[in-house]
């Protein structure tokens, strides 16, 4: 009993998958997955911060986006490895906030970023001549800080919101982490405002940025038709395939899974597979994808590796 008004527990239970046969190597499968994205951004952004040619507006947005996904994936992969490989399944009370607030706020960074991204395609599509006028250092660096700023407001406020439940009965969160709307379905007194703030949160992280998204695509269509040469329309669209790619990637299966629960019955199982994909997938995927879809990166990986190995033939002659 806390402050004699609120029931908190001492801890959660993390129940998992329900009797899943060979559920072990699906964690395993989750470790390669962490280990490759590790790899994969973290090879993203050193060439990023060694190339200096790359260190443009557009690619603080790309740099932002590939830490994103290293820390999203870290704030939630070691954690479910520990608690189901190694069973243990009992998560502290404060523990269980503080990684629902770290998954939710990485996820909805990763959510704006892609955002940003797209305002980066349109104005370089739409106005190209006004394009190092409009999205520069300054302008871009300060709405990625609105996006990180926005964005742990927003997960603060909903763990806060956590806070002011009374959990008297089941502590068993059918999830895979201490997610909101399996832990808000435990309590015992009203949990409408959690309600709401769920909604709220599908609304502005998920519906919100897709369709910001598909405007500018819509709009970038629309300048590609009035472009007269072949060559420069499909140059101009290869510059969006990678960003197109990731799009999908992250908002389809996290809209399907979030809208199959609200409208229908779906498995346990079912959504902690969905859901663990959603949340680890696309971080491997994303530096895989926009290193071998962007040339400019890989003339600068090229460059790279021909200025490493010119190092080492000289050392090894001296």
């Amino acid at each position: 009993m806390v402050n004699d008004t609120f029931v908190r527990p001492a801890t959660f239970y993390l129940n998992g998958f329900f009797n899943l046969p060979h559920a072990t190597y699906f964690y395993v499968f989750l470790c390669f997955v962490y280990i490759m994205t590790v790899v994969g951004n973290g090879f993203l952004m050193s060439v990023i911060y060694l190339v200096k040619t790359l260190h443009s507006a557009k690619y603080m947005i790309v740099f932002s986006l590939a830490l994103t996904d290293l820390c999203g994936s870290t704030a939630l992969i070691p954690k479910v490895l520990d608690t189901f490989l190694f069973d243990r399944r009992y998560i502290v009370y404060e523990a269980c906030l503080s990684y629902m607030f770290f998954v939710w706020f990485f996820a909805f960074v990763q959510s704006w970023t892609l955002v940003t991204m797209s305002f980066d395609r349109f104005v370089a599509i739409c106005f190209p001549l006004r394009y190092h006028s409009i999205v520069t250092k300054p302008v871009v660096a300060l709405i990625l800080f609105f996006v990180w700023f926005c964005s742990s407001g927003f997960s603060a406020s909903a763990v806060g919101l956590i806070s002011r439940l009374s959990f008297c009965g089941s502590l068993v969160v059918p999830s895979f982490f201490c997610d909101h709307g399996p832990v808000y379905h435990l309590a015992c007194n009203d949990m409408s405002v959690n309600y709401i703030m769920g909604t709220f949160a599908l609304i502005v992280f998920d519906c919100i940025p897709l369709i910001l998204i598909a405007l500018t695509y819509v709009c970038n269509a629309v300048a590609l038709r009035r472009i007269a040469s072949g060559a420069e329309r499909l140059k101009a669209l290869k510059t969006c395939t990678s960003h197109v790619i990731l799009v999908a990637i992250f908002f389809l299966p996290l809209l399907g899974t979030n809208l199959a629960v609200m409208t229908s019955y779906l498995h346990p199982n079912t959504r902690t597979i969905s859901s663990i994909l959603t949340h680890t997938v696309p971080a491997l995927l994303n530096p895989i994808i926009y290193s071998l879809k962007t040339a400019e990166l890989m003339k600068s990986v090229k460059k790279l590796w021909k200025n490493n190995r010119l190092k080492n033939i000289t050392l090894t002659k001296l």
